[in-house]
């Protein structure tokens, strides 16, 4: 049985949320064949709905229904009140627009955009934000997760039923996202999910995974210092400072979501000065490692630092 953090989730946390992704793990173009539908920086319900949408994404309705989930988990579009249409996002915009930074996902960045958005921010990934922050073990399979993930559902929302079922299809699709099989039965479902080109699961023996805990050669200093004033803002806004070990080993963290070991963690931060123009200080003083945020120079550095993750 893999080893598992029991605590319960941190207020704020993630909101549960399961399913929406027909169990189709995440493909390169999916994000852009959302982005494209937009007119006016909105992205109408219709494009999902109708009898058309089929023809217009070129797949099956089950994987129409999948795009416009991954679009909304990855901040892409963005979920508006009632039944209104979907807002682009600006990190959208930023990313996938026909001038933007990686409009067709081919650059690395955007995989690990789309795996902080999953497993650091949980937004309509439970599964995946579990998986990458309480699963520390050093193998699991499917099956052992699912009684751990189904105790933590409970922990988020104790009134909230779900069927064993659900647990089974979200940690498949999530690990299968990872870790792929190499079978399908036509050219989006063979494609290779987006999330694999990352390497952070593999599978050790048959039906038994593991995380590839270490350095990440495609994972940019930008995209970690974007992760780490996300996880900042979204944990300890108004700090001004981060003590190393919550930058590593924290629930939804840099460190712990990007599956970096401690050297890793403190090279990175080491570079933060200069990245950041100062925004961000790593010091080590009297044995105490911490990050200190300078808000007179922090203007916009979230984009700032999107930025430079896919262009240096």
């Amino acid at each position: 049985m893999p080893k598992m953090r029991r605590k319960k989730p941190a207020e704020g946390g993630p909101v549960a949320h399961f399913a929406g992704h027909e169990t189709f793990p995440l493909r390169q173009m999916w994000l852009k064949k959302a982005f494209d539908q937009a007119i006016d920086g909105v992205v109408k319900r219709s494009a999902f709905a109708d009898e058309s949408a089929i023809a217009e994404f070129g797949v099956g309705k089950n994987m129409v229904a999948a795009i416009r989930h991954w679009a909304l988990a990855c901040d892409v579009i963005r979920e508006p009140d009632g039944n209104a249409d979907y807002p682009l996002t600006e990190n959208g915009r930023l990313i996938f627009a026909d001038d933007g930074y990686d409009p067709y996902a081919e650059h690395p960045t955007t995989a690990w955009y789309c795996h902080w958005c999953l497993a650091g921010r949980g937004t309509r990934a439970t599964t995946w934000y579990w998986l990458f922050n309480h699963v520390v073990g050093p193998t699991f399979t499917r099956d052992e997760l699912e009684e751990p993930l189904a105790d933590y559902a409970k922990s988020i929302d104790a009134n909230r039923r779900l069927s064993p079922a659900t647990f089974s299809r979200d940690i498949d699709t999530c690990i299968r996202g990872y870790a792929p099989r190499a079978s399908g039965t036509s050219p989006e479902e063979f494609a290779e999910p987006m999330l694999a080109e990352l390497g952070l699961i593999y599978e050790e023996k048959k039906g038994h995974f593991a995380f590839r805990r270490g350095p990440k050669a495609t994972l940019s200093d930008g995209m970690f210092a974007f992760a780490l004033v996300d996880f900042w803002d979204k944990t300890a806004k108004g700090q001004s400072s981060l003590a190393f070990e919550t930058i590593a080993y924290g629930d939804g963290s840099p460190g712990r979501v990007f599956k970096l070991d401690e050297e890793s963690v403190a090279d990175r931060l080491m570079g933060l000065a200069e990245l950041t123009r100062d925004a961000l200080i790593w010091t080590d003083t009297a044995g105490l490692r911490q990050v200190m945020r300078d808000p007179a120079r922090g203007a916009r550095l979230s984009d700032r630092m999107l930025k430079r993750a896919y262009h240096g």
